[in-house]
């Protein structure tokens, strides 16, 4: 449906300096399917969905939506972004202050090139106003709604439109935590529901892997990585896909050769011999990093059966309701584990580490790679 190609967006900044936002960057999304854009600020994240938009216009590249070219630098095509029919939700709501529910989100009905009859703008409005449970604060002043309901009033604006691509930039960021929670459900529900396409921005990594079918995470500018949610959590590709999105364990290693079954690894570290998961092939020899999350570190009392299992002293720890972190240290190595409560030794206690080896992830480190 969406279809973007070898997209790059440079712009100056105030020094006049060339900033290099988007490099490279190329992903399809395919119809009703909701593909968010993650990485910290200055990735290129927002460039790249303005360049979408069309309130940027790219250096060189190509972007289509349902096999219409909207951006072809080869083509020499730029569509301008209100012939786009795309729907967006920025930031910041861009509520009319002096309009009531309803007026606001028939402006673009109002204004757009379809002539539309007032009893045609009204059922229009009145159905999308349904569809996000604000039908009936229609006659409501914009600024007397919660922050969920403004949001919420943005979004039924763009919906409005019956775009043919609905795009997100940080829509939830000005929300509190719980509001923001509530209304992830909503718009995973809403999209589901109406099967929009959608591309959404956020730095918010539990956002993006709440909400997308697939992600792609920027860094300066550049995609590294896309892949479903769990591919993205699971099986990052590098370092700095395992370190962004959650938390993580890193351990330093060389590759001692495969085992007997397919795509393990055993790999020397400080803590000794590691059996794991490599997301490439690897050569005995190779310089990479293992990667392991805080909840497959587990800890116990009594030492369990099987392999990457090893003595430990309970470091520090915090209770966090429905778990506790607890920092456990391996001889020089100090790993984060998180526990249910029910599993509570005090500072200092002689525990056992084991770590599944489908869970320690063997990845390419550069710098070792470099410094070797």
């Amino acid at each position: 449906m969406l279809s973007v190609k070898a997209l790059f967006t440079e712009y100056p900044n105030e020094r006049g300096q060339i900033v290099k936002a988007a490099q490279n960057v190329s992903f399809e999304v395919p119809e009703g399917k909701l593909f968010t854009l993650l990485g910290p600020s200055g990735c290129g994240k927002t460039t790249t969905l303005r360049s979408i938009a069309g309130l940027e216009r790219p250096r060189a590249g190509e972007i289509a939506v349902g096999g219409r070219v909207v951006y072809s630098s080869e083509g020499k095509v730029f569509v301008a972004p209100n012939k786009r029919n795309f729907g967006m939700v920025f930031q910041s709501y861009a509520i009319w202050p002096h309009m009531n529910v309803f007026e606001n989100a028939a402006f673009p009905l109002q204004v757009g090139k379809a002539r539309l009859s007032k009893s045609e703008i009204e059922a229009k409005v009145m159905r999308v106003l349904g569809t996000v449970a604000l039908d009936h604060l229609a006659d409501r002043e914009a600024t007397k709604l919660s922050g969920g309901q403004q949001q919420r009033l943005a979004l039924a604006r763009a919906l409005a439109m019956e775009p043919k691509l609905l795009l997100l930039d940080e829509p939830l960021s000005n929300l509190d935590a719980k509001l923001r929670e509530r209304m992830r459900f909503e718009l995973k529900r809403l999209q589901r529901e109406l099967k929009l396409t959608t591309v959404y921005v956020t730095h918010d990594q539990s956002e993006a892997l709440a909400l997308s079918h697939e992600i792609a995470v920027m860094n300066e500018g550049q995609i590294v990585q896309i892949g479903s949610p769990r591919d993205i959590y699971e099986r990052p590709r590098n370092r700095f896909v395992a370190d962004f999105v959650g938390s993580a364990n890193f351990l330093d290693a060389t590759v001692v050769g495969p085992e007997a079954q397919a795509d393990f690894f055993r790999v020397e570290t400080v803590l000794g011999q590691l059996r794991c998961y490599a997301v490439e092939p690897l050569r005995a020899g190779d310089k990479v990093v293992i990667s392991l999350r805080p909840e497959d570190v587990h800890v116990s009392a009594e030492r369990p059966q099987g392999q990457n299992v090893f003595e430990a002293v309970v470091d520090a720890k915090i209770f966090l309701g429905d778990y506790i972190e607890y920092q456990v240290k391996l001889g020089d190595a100090v790993l984060l584990a998180r526990v249910h409560p029910s599993f509570s030794p005090p500072v200092g206690t002689r525990i056992h580490v084991a770590m599944t080896p489908e869970k320690c992830i063997a990845i390419p480190d550069v710098d070792l790679r470099r410094a070797a």
